[in-house]
């Protein structure tokens, strides 16, 4: 009996140490936005006016940016940039710098935001998803992750891989609640994904969490109503500047 405890107690030990579990680190997104699908989607008018810009433009544009991180809290911001990138300017990234402090703890955010000419202060709560989790797995950036199915905005759904070998639960943007780290996240109606190319297991530094308090301030409602408010005139292209303008 004594000699099946200590068998039994080297089995759990040996499991404990070989369990790599990250708590804190950083993480670079690569982000990924269809712009042939985009033109695609334009009417007839404008697709005419932008046929003679399609041969410069690549398929995607792609940005990179960071997500800072521990079990208190994490800031995602721009990263690295990307050598070639076309400078026309509707080719440009939507939401290309945006800055997101997540608490944790206090499960608020802080979000700095540029909307057209406007910075802008968000100041709210977590953003509250209702998450389907799928059996379906994929290996990202060497993590094990599992499929979820969310819904934003009331009609834009979302798909995402999250990894519970990260015991932080946060993602990319105001993505987050579920148990685990968002890895990968892809948004159909704007044609865009985000999807984690390389994660850091460092600590940290507490100037890595700095974020501006310029902007006009505003809750999530706020941005939304304003942004209601000034794209009405914008009929059906007002839907997508608020949907990536609320990210």
């Amino acid at each position: 009996m004594k000699h099946i405890l200590i068998t039994i107690s080297t089995i759990l030990l040996t499991i404990s140490a070989n369990a790599q579990y990250t708590v804190q680190g950083k993480i670079e997104y690569e982000k990924k936005v269809n712009l042939q699908r985009i033109m695609d989607d334009l009417d007839e008018e404008q697709k005419e006016w932008m046929e003679r810009f399609r041969s410069q433009l690549p398929k995607f544009t792609t940005t990179y940016f960071d997500l800072y991180f521990n079990t208190s809290k994490s800031l995602y911001k721009p990263g690295r940039e990307v050598e070639g990138n076309t400078k026309l300017w509707f080719a440009q990234s939507p939401a290309s710098e945006n800055i997101v402090l997540t608490d944790f703890k206090t499960e608020r955010v802080k979000a700095n935001k540029q909307v057209f000419e406007q910075k802008f202060l968000v100041e709210d709560s977590m953003r509250q998803i209702e998450w389907k989790i799928s059996d379906e797995i994929r290996t990202i950036a060497d993590y094990k992750c599992r499929k979820a199915v969310g819904k934003i905005l009331d009609s834009v759904y979302v798909v995402a891989f999250y990894t519970e070998d990260i015991m932080v639960s946060g993602g990319p943007e105001m993505f987050s609640g579920l148990p685990g780290m968002i890895l990968q996240i892809a948004i159909p109606r704007l044609n865009t994904t985000w999807i984690a190319t390389k994660i850091d297991v460092v600590a940290p530094k507490e100037s890595d969490f700095a974020i501006s308090a310029k902007g006009k301030k505003v809750n999530q409602k706020e941005l939304y109503d304003n942004l209601r408010e000034s794209l009405k005139d914008w009929k059906k292209y007002a839907d997508k500047n608020i949907w990536w303008s609320m990210l």
